[in-house]
């Protein structure tokens, strides 16, 4: 198979991933509720919502599982309901307050594993389960889990980013799949301390103004969750698939459907991008330049001998429908 049929491979299964299947359900919910201020102070559409407050923002954030993913792996269903908040929250540039969850078992027995996640998680990461709903008499389990936080002034959106800026992929590459699931865990089994320095980071370069937009890398994927900053900010851009920090045992297609437990794209100007990569190398974690945002409204991908894909093209449809644009009109 030559060059270019691999790299249009990888594209088509980068837009067929499930991932990205499930982010595209997320535009028709848009359109129904109404949500599509995309001309607010803080449009709809970014890792959680934010509520102006004072001289800085409420942010809330909520996570719902599968239940299948709570059956099988129930002690990591519970710790991921704050695992992944807590970054959702600190991709935006804020730190976590309190977290409150809705739980469904059958019984009191089914509950317990999700309950010792919950309860992990919080410790570790040093944030207070407040209160919330349970049910343990319930036909199947299910998982729900939110966290209020709080940040300043300056927001990291994923509407913000800007033709000419750097997008850099920053993944704590410190752990291993949960197998057969794509979960890359680098969180459990590590210190409470390092785990709570390590979300710091990211309120750090919001505060400082180092960066212009964030997400954390979800189960879409590095270049799914791409797609999605990408949309909301009306911008384009080219990834360069080899310089996406990987663990050298894992197939690059495999790793392009991820879900790190730390892993976040930034976009930086050129001129920030040495020093913000500094930050996360200071504490270990692995980031860099993966590509340059443009004008084109067009997502692509790029290989190491140079040939590109089309992954999206968003004047031809929207992924989420919460871009600076409409659909099928020129930004």
């Amino acid at each position: 198979m030559s060059a270019a049929a691999d790299i249009q491979a990888l594209a088509r299964q980068i837009r067929e991933a499930r991932g990205v299947g499930h982010k595209r359900d997320i535009d028709a919910v848009v359109a129904r509720l109404g949500l599509g201020g995309r001309h607010a102070a803080i449009p709809v559409g970014d890792d959680c919502a934010a509520i102006p407050d004072g001289d800085g923002h409420l942010l809330l954030a909520i996570e719902g599982f599968l239940d299948g993913f709570v059956a099988e792996d129930p002690y990591f269903a519970g710790y991921c309901g704050i695992m992944v908040n807590l970054s959702d929250v600190a991709a935006m540039g804020g730190r976590p307050l309190a977290v409150v969850d809705a739980l469904w078992s059958r019984d009191a027995g089914a509950a317990d594993p999700i309950l010792a996640g919950l309860s992990d998680a919080a410790a570790l990461y040093g944030v207070p389960v407040v209160g919330g709903h349970t049910n343990t008499r319930a036909a199947t389990g299910n998982l729900a889990v939110a966290v209020l936080g709080r940040a300043g002034p300056r927001l990291l959106t994923s509407f913000d980013a800007a033709p000419g800026d750097d997008l850099i992929a920053a993944i704590d590459l410190r752990g291993r799949f949960r197998e057969p699931h794509p979960y890359w865990d680098a969180s459990t089994g590590a210190r409470g301390d390092r785990l709570r320095g390590d979300l710091a980071l990211l309120p750090g370069l919001a505060e400082d103004g180092l960066a212009r937009a964030a997400k954390d890398i979800s189960m879409a994927g590095i270049v799914g969750t791409a797609l999605m900053l990408l949309e909301c900010s009306g911008v384009g851009g080219v990834i360069d698939l080899d310089a996406i920090p990987r663990p050298a045992e894992i197939p690059l297609a495999r790793w392009l459907t991820a879900f790190p437990s730390f892993g976040y794209l930034v976009s930086v100007r050129p001129d920030r991008t040495p020093a913000v990569i500094a930050r996360f190398a200071e504490r270990g974690i692995a980031a860099a330049t993966i590509g340059h945002l443009d004008a084109s409204w067009v997502a692509r991908v790029r290989d190491s001998a140079g040939a590109e894909a089309v992954v999206w093209d968003f004047a031809a449809g929207p992924l989420i429908g919460c871009g600076r644009h409409d659909a099928g009109a020129a930004p």
